[in-house]
């Protein structure tokens, strides 16, 4: 589903989901794979992890499934992956997470969705959902803030943060099709907003973002919309649309050097995304890619 690199260190992780029993450890020059890594017994990870700054630390969504207890576990690197610590976040289904560039607060998009690994990706709990942007100390399971998204219905799932600490989240919406509630929400300079794009926009979308990529070096954001077949880049401080491409089920993005972005696709196409110039396909390859892009 997604995975992390490990700072400092040649490793890269990668996640499984659906449920996720497991995550893997490989060797990113060779290859091989170092570890696999099961989730303790009544527990299943969602996905997607992040290390402490320092290399040592792993922090990944997870689920006591029985009770739908989303929590944090927390794994040794050095002591071979070994759990030692676990951060409730006294809510159901945290997705993606990142470290804050202060190096201690982990940033989590709470979904909000219960599911069991008995009933496949049955979603036992719309009504009463509880999705929030979290922001958690990693050492103390303190939880800094929770914000909550105008619709309860507005499942918080996928996000990124800047060098300067700026967040953006994308929700995939659990309510009628017919409904146009804002996709992307922002944490800047200590204030809590959602982005409503333009009424033209809004539909091509499908009420569901995949993946969020802020990019480093400037101030854009793009977002995937495979449901809806699009890709958008906009201005992080204006939430202002400066290239609305269609790719087909294009659902992994990620920054890349120089100002632009790299978009995956399930059809195993690599396309490049930019403000200055329609999207261009840079590959086709035999494989179908998931998810996310690392």
């Amino acid at each position: 589903h997604g995975g992390c690199f490990r700072p400092n260190n040649g490793q890269v992780l990668i996640f499984e989901r659906r449920p996720g029993w497991r995550f893997h450890v490989f060797d990113s020059r060779s290859g091989k794979r170092l570890a696999r890594i099961k989730a303790n017994d009544g527990e299943h990870f969602y996905g997607h992890g992040v290390f402490s700054a320092d290399g040592r630390y792993l922090y990944t969504t997870a689920s006591r499934y029985q009770r739908g207890n989303g929590i944090i576990a927390v794994y040794d690197a050095q002591a071979g992956y070994s759990r030692v610590n676990t951060l409730d976040l006294k809510g159901i289904g945290p997705h993606e997470l990142r470290l804050h560039p202060d190096g201690q607060t982990l940033v989590i998009a709470l979904g909000g969705i219960k599911t069991h690994p008995d009933y496949g990706r049955i979603k036992m709990n719309i009504e009463s959902m509880a999705p929030a942007l979290m922001l958690v100390d990693r050492s103390s399971g303190e939880i800094r803030a929770r914000f909550s998204p105008s619709d309860h219905k507005l499942s918080c799932r996928h996000l990124d943060v800047t060098p300067q600490g700026h967040i953006y989240a994308g929700y995939q919406h659990q309510g009628p099709n017919n409904q146009a509630p804002p996709l992307i929400n922002r944490y800047r300079n200590g204030r809590f907003e959602e982005i409503q794009f333009a009424e033209d926009v809004q539909p091509q979308l499908a009420n569901y973002i995949a993946s969020v990529s802020a990019h480093p070096q400037n101030d854009l954001v793009a977002v995937t919309a495979p449901r809806g077949g699009r890709a958008l880049i906009f201005e992080g401080a204006t939430g202002r649309i400066l290239r609305n491409d269609a790719i087909t089920d294009g659902a992994g993005v990620e920054a890349l050097d120089g100002g632009d972005f790299l978009v995956t696709t399930g059809e195993g196409k690599l396309v490049r995304m930019g403000v200055n110039a329609p999207a261009q396909e840079m590959a086709t390859l035999p494989l179908h890619w998931d998810n996310h892009l690392v």
